[in-house]
Parts: structure tokens; C-alpha cells; sequence
């Protein structure tokens, strides 16, 4: 029994880690690399790489507060959500596989994107997807992250709704 609870602590602490690795390796050579509003169109100009610095959050919201807003509004409110979402993702052991890689990739995702700020004092995005109608605005892999590990909590509770309509 002690050998699964250590190999699940394991899986997640390598869930983890990988996201924010994944993030920081990918922001290190974008730069050093990648001239702050410089543009590389790739695929068709469709998947863009561009280095901007966000001193806010998602689509710069919260650019404009004071530092100790940002520093609240940014950083110490969602340490403390990720520090919570941690604890649960420990403690919860009857999570399904889905539900514990979902919350994983947002806390390593969370992470990445906290360090930034700490660190650098904005956080470097670099992606942007234009195809047709659709447009993202400038993202990174820690956004990714975040993205893939609330709809991977959507498409489960989807789901599990969908059974249980099914089944009644």
C-alpha cells in the first residue's frame, strides 16, 4: 500500500514538473532568441511566434494595477489557489487518472507563470494561432497548460453528466 501512495506522488510531482519544465525551457529560447515584438510566421502565417512581455495576466487584464495589486491580484491569490489545488491532488486519492492529470497540468501550468512574474516581472508569450476566424491572442506553454487542463475537467464532467443521463 505504502509503494502505490509513493508511486503516485511520484507521477504527480513528474506531471507537475514536466509542465513547468516544458514552460521554462520554451520561454528561455524564445528569450534569448526571439527579439521582444519580433514576428516568425510559421505554417502559412497561421501559427505565429512573437515574444511579448505581460506584465498582467490572461490578455494583459491587470496590466494597469499598482505593483502591490499585481503582486495580490497575480501572484499571492493564485500561489494560494495552487497550493490548495496541490494539497487536494495529495490528499484526494480517489480522483480518476483524468481528473488528476487535468489539475496537474494547471498547477504546473500556474507555476510557470508565477515564477515568470516573480522572477522577471512579466511573463513571455509567444505563441499565436490566426486561422480563418479564429485568432488566440499571445500565449505560452504554461497558458497551454492551464487551457488543456480545464477542458480535459470540462470534457469529464461532460461526460460523467452524459452517463449519468444514460443511465437514469
Amino acid at each position: 500500500m505504502l509503494s502505490n501512495r509513493i508511486y503516485r506522488v511520484i507521477v504527480i510531482l513528474l506531471i507537475i514538473v514536466m509542465n513547468i519544465g516544458c514552460d521554462q525551457v520554451s520561454k528561455k529560447i524564445v528569450r534569448e532568441r526571439v527579439a521582444e515584438n519580433e514576428t516568425v510566421e510559421l505554417l502559412k502565417n497561421h501559427f505565429i511566434l512573437t515574444r511579448v512581455e505581460n506584465s498582467g495576466a490572461f490578455l494583459s487584464l491587470g496590466d494597469s494595477l499598482s505593483k502591490p495589486g499585481k503582486n495580490i491580484l497575480l501572484s499571492a491569490l493564485p500561489m494560494i489557489a495552487l497550493i490548495f489545488a496541490a494539497i487536494y491532488v495529495f490528499t484526494k486519492h480517489d480522483l480518476s487518472s483524468l481528473s488528476l492529470l487535468s489539475i496537474c497540468f494547471i498547477i504546473g501550468g500556474g507555476i510557470g507563470n508565477i515564477f515568470d512574474r516573480m522572477v522577471h516581472g512579466s511573463v513571455t508569450d509567444f505563441f499565436y494561432i490566426h486561422y480563418g476566424i479564429f485568432q488566440t491572442g499571445v500565449f505560452n506553454m504554461a497558458d497551454l497548460s492551464i487551457t488543456t487542463g480545464a477542458i480535459m475537467i470540462l470534457l469529464q464532467s461532460v461526460l460523467k453528466r452524459k452517463n449519468l443521463q444514460e443511465t437514469n
